[in-house]
């Protein structure tokens, strides 16, 4: 499966494959609803932030990041969950955060097999995730 990773914005690779070409690789991976889930949403984040920094952290986990951590994309054997760093401060109208709701700060979207998330909602969220990260000083910033 050739995902289309030449337009997106990397994070500086060190030697072996990038964050992007990892990401393919899980989603490839994966090989099931998982894989078509986190793809989808991957297109989502870039169609919502065209300069979205794809990451790979802690080992297994895709991230994706503008200013600070937008969302992880995390997959477990019964569902894909989105991540995001500081959802806890965003508005959620169309309430797709319906995971890891009693924390401070994080909050998540849990997609299960055969669900659908609202495209534009989500795309509302990840625009007001990066926004929420572009208005305070990055940790890089501070002297």
């Amino acid at each position: 499966m050739r995902m289309k990773d030449e337009d997106m914005t990397e994070s500086d690779a060190s030697e072996g494959p990038s964050a992007s070409e990892l990401i393919s690789n899980r989603i490839a991976e994966l090989g099931d609803w998982r894989g078509e889930a986190l793809s989808r949403m991957r297109r989502l984040i870039k169609e919502a932030d065209p300069d979205a920094v794809e990451e790979w952290k802690w080992g297994r986990t895709p991230v994706w990041s503008h200013d600070g951590i937008i969302c992880t994309g995390e997959s477990y054997k019964g569902v894909v969950k989105l991540t995001f760093a500081k959802g806890a401060s965003l508005e959620d109208p169309a309430r797709l955060f319906n995971s890891s709701l009693d924390g401070n700060v994080r909050r998540a979207c849990d997609i299960h097999e055969g669900e659908e998330l609202d495209e534009a909602a989500f795309k509302a969220l990840v625009r007001e995730a990066v926004d929420l990260n572009s208005s305070k000083p990055s940790k890089k910033a501070k002297h």
